[in-house]
């Protein structure tokens, strides 16, 4: 048999797992693993990877920006040998099973990343290569190279076509990230037909006007393809590889058909389909013995790479490099001489002074804002400029950072964070949600929290933001009431490392906040004042904690004993136990929450909470805090 007689066998193969597995699920989208199986099959003749360790730092990366194509991708991570078999296909989109609906990363041995919603895989690829050749320029010396790989990406029209797509390609290019693939299966299909239909732009100028090399095959000619990939390991700068294809490539009268790209195909045009390329159709789920072994000769191959670099990381010129390498492979965070703080200042300010603690004591931590460091106080200082420094310059590409820097937290040995003010966070809001989805650990850091924003008024002042993050699950929101306060919570967040941690900090001066009187920083909430006998338990965080311990003051002049506990991070305060809760808010008192956001999920400590009922407004600070009613005035009428 000829080698592309057996790539269209192998293809095929691929082909009818995937029809089968939709079929058998009654859901999904047999349309792009048909159309990209030929590529696929050339893929795996490029690819380096070991089945056997799928955490290999060196391997090449691949990630399925289309995450609908998981036909493509549990079809692969079977042929492929990662521990997938015939059964777990037969579960796919069921209960419980190795084969979800999108693919899952930590769920799938095998997958890189968390991807579904279109565009942020090909944000994940430009994060993976961004990382890696961080990391290659510490570890790599002028006569060897420990990290050489690549990343590819296999792509879609809806993931070029979402606005994170094109933020993420203008970083690539600007870095000439040159290990960079992304493929493009340009079948010009989408959900409600021909792409004519919604777009209509010059693919390969916008790629070359962002600085990408372009290369175009027949995306179901084997030569073509493999000539396009070879091609695309020696330039030097990103590349896409447009590959013109047909979705649902052999399914007879659905070929080419947007009605393939997300139904099963049906029994009988699954049969035709099989028959007319010599397949058995009585068979499902079948794969013939040849090209299993072809296939599965990935598992040798892949574990001869790795034990070649493992012998390359011992040899001379790399010995110290390796070192380099362990170091940030396993941070040592008792390095960290953390500065501590006595008088008043903004916690954008203390949380500056802490990342930078933090970046000299750790070299695997680094990060950027989306052109707000010198707001949001986050660059590090003499730490120099990506890919060899730790400053990050992401732009005002806020959706594509995030993205970005989850990939880097998944790449290995880096621990990335990124800023921009809180009221942009919006923008960002599904890459967050894919980092606590997955348990990725990327720190936020969003200043400018509250109307305390002040004369840039109502755009600028996140209202809801607080909680729509405090929804999120596996998602901590840090929001400090001091220096000291702020230097527990990045303790508390280093550790965590199957979760993100968002620090959300002011713009304006907060006060010195006195030392709890029960409990600990680190458990999310504290006792901070308290009086005997108190009927009354003021609750805040961030800025509002300062008007919470003088409104107490008010009280006790009253004759009213209070108690104050400061919740720097509700999220991990409800998560305490019930005991722990009754020690900081005293059952029997009257709960009282502060918060000059809107504050709902307050209602499930408090009684009254005192927040925003309406957007903010344009002045200096100070007068926003007297219209909305964040003075011991006013909180003492609302409770009295």
């Amino acid at each position: 048999m000829s080698k592309n007689a057996m790539r269209q066998k192998m293809a095929n193969s691929i082909r009818f797992l995937a029809a089968d597995m939709v079929q058998a699920a009654n859901s999904g989208h047999p349309g792009a693993p048909m159309g990209l199986a030929d590529i696929a099959v050339v893929l795996s003749e490029h690819l380096r990877h070991n089945p056997k360790n799928p955490s290999w730092l060196n391997r090449d990366r691949l990630v399925f920006s289309g995450g609908h194509a998981t036909g493509l991708i549990y079809s692969l991570y079977y042929l492929w040998g990662y521990g997938l078999e015939i059964e777990d296909l037969k579960n796919f989109r069921q209960l419980d099973s190795k084969t979800p609906g999108h693919p899952e990363f930590g769920h799938t041995a095998g997958v890189e990343i968390t991807t579904g919603p279109l565009g942020q895989g090909v944000a994940n690829a430009v994060g993976f290569s961004m990382a890696s050749k961080y990391v290659a320029a510490q570890v790599n010396s002028d006569t060897a190279n420990l990290i050489d790989h690549s990343v590819y990406c296999l792509c879609g029209d809806g993931d070029l076509e979402e606005g994170i797509s094109y933020e993420a390609c203008s970083i690539a290019g600007h870095n000439k990230l040159d290990n960079l693939i992304l493929i493009y299966d340009s079948n010009r299909i989408t959900i409600e037909g021909n792409t004519d239909l919604s777009i209509s732009e010059d693919i390969r100028s916008r790629f070359e006007s962002q600085g990408w090399e372009v290369l175009e095959c027949n995306g179901h000619d084997y030569d073509e393809i493999d000539a396009a990939i070879t091609q695309a390991k020696k330039a030097d700068r990103p590349v896409i590889i447009i590959a013109n294809t047909i979705i649902a490539k052999g399914a007879g009268p659905l070929e080419g058909s947007h009605h393939a790209h997300g139904a099963p195909l049906g029994e009988d045009v699954i049969a035709d389909a099989k028959r007319g390329a010599g397949f058995d159709p009585q068979k499902k789920f079948f794969v013939p013995e040849d090209v299993l072994i072809r296939f599965r000769c990935a598992i040798e191959e892949g574990d001869m790479l790795e034990r070649e670099w493992e012998h390359s990381k011992k040899t001379m010129p790399l010995i110290e490099q390796t070192e380099v390498l362990e170091a940030l492979q396993n941070p040592d965070f008792s390095r960290i001489d953390y500065p501590t703080f006595d008088k008043a200042d903004a916690t954008r300010n203390t949380n500056g002074k802490i990342l930078n603690a933090i970046a000299r004591g750790v070299p695997s931590f680094l990060g950027g804002s989306a052109d707000l460091s010198p707001s949001n106080k986050t660059y590090l200082n003499d730490m120099g400029t990506f890919p060899k420094g730790r400053n990050i310059y992401f732009g005002i590409r806020e959706h594509a950072m995030a993205s970005i820097a989850n990939a880097m937290a998944l790449y290995g040995p880096l621990i990335p964070f990124t800023s921009t003010f809180f009221v942009f966070s919006d923008y960002l809001k599904p890459a967050a949600r894919i980092a606590a989805l997955t348990g990725i650990q990327q720190f936020f850091i969003w200043t400018h929290d509250s109307i305390g924003v002040g004369e840039d008024g109502p755009t600028h002042q996140p209202i809801e933001h607080l909680s729509q993050f405090r929804a999120l699950p596996n998602f901590y929101v840090w929001r400090p009431a001091d220096g000291a306060e702020n230097v527990a919570a990045w303790k508390t967040a280093l550790e965590m490392k199957k979760s993100p941690s968002a620090f959300v900090c002011s713009r304006q001066s907060l006060a010195v906040v006195p030392p709890a009187v029960k409990g600990e920083i680190s458990r999310g909430g504290y006792l901070l004042a308290s009086d005997k006998d108190a009927v009354i338990t003021l609750m805040a965080s961030g800025s509002e904690v300062e008007l919470a311990l003088k409104t107490k003051e008010a009280l006790n002049e009253k004759g009213v004993p209070a108690n104050v506990v400061s919740v720097p991070c509700y999220d991990l305060f409800i998560e305490q136990e019930q005991s722990y809760i009754d020690e900081m808010i005293i059952p029997g008192t009257k709960r009282v929450a502060i918060e000059a956001a809107r504050g709902l999920e307050w209602y499930r400590l408090a009684d009254v909470v005192i927040g925003m009922e309406s957007f903010g407004a344009s002045a200096p600070a100070t007068k926003l805090f007297e219209k909305f009613g964040f003075t011991v005035s006013s909180v003492l009428e609302k409770i009295k």
